[in-house]
């Protein structure tokens, strides 16, 4: 299904900045009405420096006030925004126009791949956040507390560096092949975060998550494929972070 319209210019515009003529192919699904996705396309000018999700802000707020969406912060905090956008996940607050495609060009925005569809652009993130909460994503020392803060070196702190940068927005995980045919697998988000915390010299509950992490659901999933990597918007080195909690559940310790 294709639909055609002229911008509603929600700003006034210097006549110095080139606009780009934007064709944006949207995958819509209402449950409650549709049997399956169909594809509906929007004629949309936009600046080389807007980002993907201000263009699919204007489709919702004068094109399409139907289209359903997450979004939050809209500074690629929250990760709310994971969107699969020309194939690839990625945020849409943190992918600019000009990075995707040029003046007369297409972009391709689906919902991320592995989780229900609950409208459009809109999935049930319910079973990733389980998978979330099944790794103990809080700090646990049972020791009494110091008087002052409980220290940590700086090399202690570098360990779990890069893991502390997840925002769980869900790129990595809904980007991993075995997710998609095994949702029992905790994914690569999850892991991530056991990593935060098994390599925590603060925290006490190393051996408790290693035995989750040596569980079918767990580490030995991960096939290696380097998609979770290629997909966070961070930087995470995320597949350098699983075989380092594969090595862990090896020899017993982090």
């Amino acid at each position: 299904m294709t639909q055609t319209h002229a911008q509603a210019s929600s700003a006034p515009v210097s006549a110095s900045v080139p606009m780009l003529q934007l064709k944006v192919k949207v995958l819509r699904f209402d449950p409650e009405k549709d049997k399956k996705a169909y594809w509906t396309t929007y004629d949309v000018e936009a600046q080389a420096g807007d980002r993907v999700l201000d263009v699919i802000n204007h489709i919702k707020w004068y094109l399409e006030p139907s289209l359903t969406f997450r979004r939050s912060c809209m500074h690629g905090i929250c990760g709310s925004d994971a969107m699969l956008i020309n194939g690839r996940n990625r945020l849409a607050c943190k992918t600019l126009v000009r990075d995707v495609a040029k003046s007369g060009g297409t972009i391709t925005v689906e919902p991320i791949r592995g989780l229900k569809v609950e409208k459009d652009l809109l999935v049930d993130m319910e079973p990733f956040f389980d998978s979330y909460k099944a790794i103990m994503p809080y700090f646990i020392n049972e020791s009494p507390a110091p008087a002052a803060e409980r220290i940590q070196s700086e090399e202690e702190a570098e360990r779990m560096a890069h893991s502390s940068n997840c925002i769980l927005c869900a790129c990595c995980t809904t980007s991993c092949p075995i997710f998609w045919v095994n949702g029992s697998y905790l994914g690569p988000a999850a892991i991530v975060q056991a990593h935060r915390f098994i390599f925590d010299s603060r925290d006490e509950a190393t051996q408790q998550r290693l035995g989750i992490m040596n569980q079918n659901t767990g580490v030995w999933r991960c096939r290696t494929a380097y998609n979770c990597t290629e997909a966070c918007p961070r930087d995470i080195p995320i597949t350098q972070l699983i075989e380092e909690v594969k090595r862990a559940v090896m020899y017993g310790q982090a």
